[in-house]
Parts: structure tokens; sequence; C-alpha cells
């Protein structure tokens, strides 16, 4: 007699910094735990509480640059702790723990719970390329995988998570020590697009070129080369671009690839500054 496999109970846990729309959230009953941002003495849950506009437009016009915060472990202590009562296993994947101390928080709270029904996983990566991670792994568990069999799929994954990103200017970043000066001085040049790319974990500088038309054809271009892999989501994300975002959209649309949308949440944002595009993708492996 066949054995009868029992479907575990699962939840996937992110933090604010995947940037999924709410419909998703919604869809795979995510639960999203929300970074801190100040404005000097002043603290918001990234999200919540304040709207990018609202961010976009204080960094414009003030004169405090804004600093954000990870996730503290009891926060992750008291989310763990809530759905392990309930009869979940856990899976709770995050930020790249090279651009924020949120990851290493989830693992303290997991210590202290002393369990394994937890599973905390290091994305490698942040915004959009988190939540093609988190979405990966809400449905491989609604196709009846483990949460063993779906931490070890995700781990295949996550080396093959692409992207490329137009920026407008690169002062953001090296005001928040994201990149370095020195790497920072392209993006302040008359014209200059530069594109940058999430590898091992941290922001990079892949290419520079003049004008949004250049950016778009060489962002075509690198998945193009790249590739994308079948049956796999591909993500768009935007900060006040639509000109970029709107013939990328085309593009992916005119190649039936399944793609969503991501706005770029406020943490996010701070660093990226407004007038950023691009796409994330999971290549051909």
């Amino acid at each position: 007699m066949k054995e009868v496999r029992k479907i575990e109970k699962i939840k996937i846990i992110t933090d604010s910094t995947s940037d999924l729309v709410s419909y998703i959230v919604n869809k795979y009953d995510i639960e999203v735990l929300p970074l801190l941002l100040f404005f000097g003495e002043e603290s918001y849950h990234d999200g919540i509480d304040i709207s990018l506009h609202s961010v976009l437009e204080r960094i414009r016009t003030g004169d405090v640059f804004p600093t954000t915060s990870q996730i503290i472990p009891q926060r992750f202590y008291d989310c763990y702790k809530k759905y392990l009562d309930e009869g979940y296993k856990i899976i709770s994947i995050h930020l790249s723990s090279k651009m924020s101390g949120t990851y290493q928080s989830a693992c303290m709270a997991k210590e202290m719970l002393e369990t394994d029904d937890i599973i905390v996983i290091d994305s490698v990566n942040v915004t959009a390329g988190l939540g093609l991670l988190v979405i990966k792994a809400c449905e491989l568990r609604d196709q009846g995988l483990t949460t063993n069999e779906i931490e070890a799929e995700i781990f295949r994954a996550i080396p093959h998570v692409k992207s490329a990103l137009a920026f407008e200017t690169l002062e953001n970043l090296v005001k928040g020590g994201r990149i370095s000066k020195t790497s920072g001085v392209i993006g302040n040049l008359l014209g200059i697009k530069p594109i940058l790319a999430v590898k091992d974990g941290e922001m990079v500088v892949i290419e520079k070129v003049r004008g949004s038309k250049k950016a778009i054809k060489y962002i075509l271009e690198y998945s193009e080369k790249v590739g994308m892999k079948q049956g796999e989501l591909s993500a768009l994300l935007e900060v006040e671009n639509k000109d970029i975002l709107d013939t990328l959209r085309l593009n992916l649309i005119e190649k039936k690839i399944d793609f969503i949308e991501c706005q770029g949440g406020c943490v996010v944002s701070i660093y990226s500054g407004p007038g950023a595009c691009g796409i994330f993708f999971i290549e051909d492996y």
C-alpha cells in the first residue's frame, strides 16, 4: 500500500525590502516584517506609516538624509513563536546579510526558540530579487514540498537570480554607504546612467551608458544574453521612472514572459533614489 505523504503546514516570512505588492502578499499569505527608517529622531515602519512619495520628497527638500535599521531579534521571536504555536513550520527569507543585520536577527530569534521548525535563508539579494525567491518558496509550498525540499530548491536558485537596473544617480547609495565614493563618481557625469546589479549580495556597477534609450538597450541585451529560465517568474522594479518601465513591460509582454511589477519600497528607494528602473529574473540553469 502506497504511503500517504503528510503535507506540512508552512508559513513563509520575509521582510519589507522584498517590495512585493499587496496582491502577491495576500495571494500567498506571506508575513512581511517591516524594517525601520529614520529622519533624525523620527522613526517609521517601511511601507506602513510613511509613503514612498513622502520619503523621496523629504530627501529632495530636507537637509537630513534618512537612515535605516534592521529588524530586531525580539520582533522575529514574537512572530516566529506565534506561528509555531499555531502548528506551522517556518521558512524565513531575507535581504542580503551584506546589506543589513536582519538575517542575523532572524538567526538569533531561531536560536532563542531552540527549534528545528524554522529555516532562515539569506537570499543574497534585495528588493524584487528577494521577492522572486519568496514567491518561488510559496509556489513550492503549495505544490506540497516539505520545508527541507523548499530550502534546497531556494538555495539552488539563489546564485541564478540576475538583475540589471538603470539608476539616475548613485548619490544616495554613496550617502547610505552602499557603494564607495569612487564608484559613485560616474553617476555625477552629465547624462550618464549607471547600470547596477546585485552580485554576491551587494550592489555593484556593471556598466555606464548615456541616456535612457541606451540604458533600456543594455538591460534588454543583458537579459537576452544571460537567458531567462522557462517557467520562472521575472520582475520589473521601478522608482519614479515610467518611461523605462513602459518599454521593459512591452518587451516582456511581446516575449510572452510571465512577470510581476514592483515599486521600490521606502527603505530600498532611500538608496536607489528616484529614477531607478530595471529587471530581476532567474537565469536558465
